[in-house]
């Protein structure tokens, strides 16, 4: 299955564990994983992202035509050596969050995993990914 969406991961107890960052065209995803990158986590995949299951485990990673590439807007279509593929273990969506969600959760493919809702243009945005990441 093929999703509108973004990938990054993050090294977590010595294992890539994965973001799916979701949200409509325009919403701030890729902006999101630009500054990501520059605290430590790595690109899988920017725009769309190809997921699978195995083991009851969600993974991710790009495309062949967009692996290690990242749209910047203003700058076009750049190289970014990624990872191939990373488990997804959190799912980011671009809205306004509650201020004290009862654990939210998502389903893709049959896999259940922490939701967690954020303007992704926040500048606190990439430290709440790596926070939630670190919650596992």
């Amino acid at each position: 299955m093929i999703v509108h969406a973004g990938l990054l991961a993050a090294r977590v107890g010595g294992r890539w564990r994965g973001v799916l960052v979701e949200g409509p065209s325009g919403s701030g995803k890729s902006d999101l994983a630009l500054r990501a990158l520059d605290l430590g986590f790595r690109l899988v995949a920017d725009d769309r992202v190809l997921l699978w299951t195995s083991g009851g485990r969600l993974f991710g990673r790009a495309p062949d035509l967009l692996r290690d590439l990242l749209e910047v807007r203003g700058q076009g279509v750049l190289a970014a050596s990624g990872l191939p593929l990373a488990e997804v273990a959190v799912i980011a969506r671009a809205g306004a969050p509650e201020r004290m969600p009862d654990d939210p959760r998502a389903s893709l493919l049959g896999v259940d995993l922490p939701l967690l809702e954020l303007d992704l243009r926040e500048a606190s945005a990439p430290a709440k990914l790596g926070r939630a990441l670190a919650r596992l």
